[in-house]
């Protein structure tokens, strides 16, 4: 087991593509366990997911968070996955006292959505760490998910990993399933987005439809985007970045993660 450690804990981003890969082994299911056996033993885990969109902005409470089986069409096998992690009124509250700029609410009915759950089996498959999730406000534009990240940084130096859970190019509609080129603008917007990153020019991907036609078909909605900001918030002058995974499933799904530390 890897021991705690008083350093700042990475923040992590990952693209986490199909419900499926909570089951099924690939090239980045072994990524992710990889990056979780590199990093400290977080106490916590606070988890921004694309699947929980709010009229406000919340934060699981709950002592023992549910296993939301938030899809369908997928094979009975997935719906019979538990991910039995305790939640953390504690750190519910602590979230919504360091937040300023904006009214956190404490919620008792969400849960673990497989934004996140379908992630954190695979890294922490003891299901043995708190966990509490952050919604996405759906009425408040990019800008305001970059800058809440920077808010809640200093969570950072208390043991708690931060993830995001989205992918940086995510078109359903789009989908291939017959081939594994990737479209060219998908690829396009991915590369340009990995080079923004590693730049640190994080004003530009927070503007992103300025990018122009590639973010218009890689974003066509931007909940699964939206984590990918808010961790790049919590990135510290000089800190590194790296990618920890990378490719294109099915055409038009990134599944590039990302490592602030």
């Amino acid at each position: 087991m890897t021991p705690h450690t008083t350093q700042r804990m990475p923040a992590i981003f990952i693209g986490h593509g199909s419900p499926m890969n909570a089951i099924e082994e690939n090239e980045y299911v072994t990524a992710w366990r990889d990056v979780a056996a590199s990093i400290p033993r977080p106490k916590a885990i606070l988890c921004i997911s694309a699947h929980w969109e709010t009229d406000g902005t919340f934060v699981t409470a709950m002592a023992q968070p549910q296993t939301i089986h938030d899809f369908f069409g997928f094979p009975d096998e997935l719906f019979q996955v538990h991910y039995p992690a305790p939640g953390s009124p504690e750190l519910a509250k602590q979230v919504r006292g360091i937040v300023k700029a904006t009214t956190v609410e404490l919620d008792s009915r969400w849960g673990l959505d497989h934004g996140s759950w379908s992630v954190l089996r695979r890294m922490y498959p003891e299901a043995d760490i708190p966990i509490v999730q952050l919604s996405l406000n759906r009425t408040e534009q990019p800008r305001f998910h970059y800058e809440l990240g920077r808010e809640l940084a200093v969570l950072r130096s208390e043991e708690v990993l931060i993830l995001g859970s989205g992918n940086i190019v995510h078109n359903l509609r789009m989908l291939q399933w017959h081939t594994r080129e990737p479209y060219p603008w998908a690829s396009g917007f991915d590369k340009a987005a990995a080079e923004l990153i590693t730049s640190g020019n994080h004003d530009q991907l927070v503007d992103y439809p300025a990018i122009g036609e590639t973010a218009h078909l890689s974003i066509p909605t931007n909940e699964h985007y939206l984590p990918l900001l808010f961790i790049l918030g919590l990135q510290q002058p000089g800190e590194p970045v790296s990618f920890f995974a990378e490719g294109l499933s099915l055409g038009s799904l990134s599944m590039r993660s990302v490592k602030i530390g």
